[in-house]
């Protein structure tokens, strides 16, 4: 894929490109549309339910992220906003969009399992840092030497929860 020149393909194969593209990305948004508009109630509704999420899983960076002050709008919004886009390595973003794709009209909830996962890989360096570092450290997460097994954990990881969980439809509606 890094060879590939956009000069080499003909404009209808392009355009085809495009039009898939396209599709993909409107079916993508099309279950939350209430995260682009005023207020932003879907995000704030999910960033809820990750701070929930990760009481319940894992308490000890929970009491620390709270005893530190950090709210979870400060590092989780942009998550929600971009859907981790920003916070991977580009070439494991197609991997990613292909289980936000396979989730189909349950990724919203999925989401919250993804975000957790992705964050409690680093629940042992979050309990060592301050609030600024924690900040900080949430805001350019060492993701740049990413391969697809870190990926791969994450997207596992979220996707047992959601199994676990999934029989008690209430437990994030606290």
């Amino acid at each position: 894929m890094d060879s590939w020149s956009m000069s080499d393909m003909p404009s209808e194969k392009i355009s085809d490109i495009e039009a898939d593209c396209y599709c993909c990305l409107s079916k993508l948004l099309d279950g939350m549309q209430d995260h682009y508009t005023f207020d932003q109630p879907g995000i704030q509704r999910l960033v809820f339910k990750l701070k929930e999420l990760v009481r319940r899983i894992d308490e000890p960076v929970y009491r620390h992220m709270e005893d530190q002050g950090l709210e979870y709008l400060q590092f989780a919004f942009r998550w929600f906003n971009c859907l981790l886009i920003r916070e991977i390595p580009f070439h494991l973003v197609t991997r990613l969009r292909d289980t936000y794709l396979a989730e189909g009209d349950a990724l919203p909830d999925f989401l919250v399992y993804i975000f957790a996962s992705f964050l409690l890989t680093w629940s042992d360096e979050l309990q060592k840092l301050d609030f600024q570092e924690m900040v900080l450290f949430l805001q350019c997460l060492p993701t740049q030497n990413w391969t697809f097994q870190e990926l791969e954990t994450v997207l596992s990881r979220a996707y047992v929860w959601h199994i676990m969980f999934n029989k008690s439809p209430s437990h994030l509606a606290s």
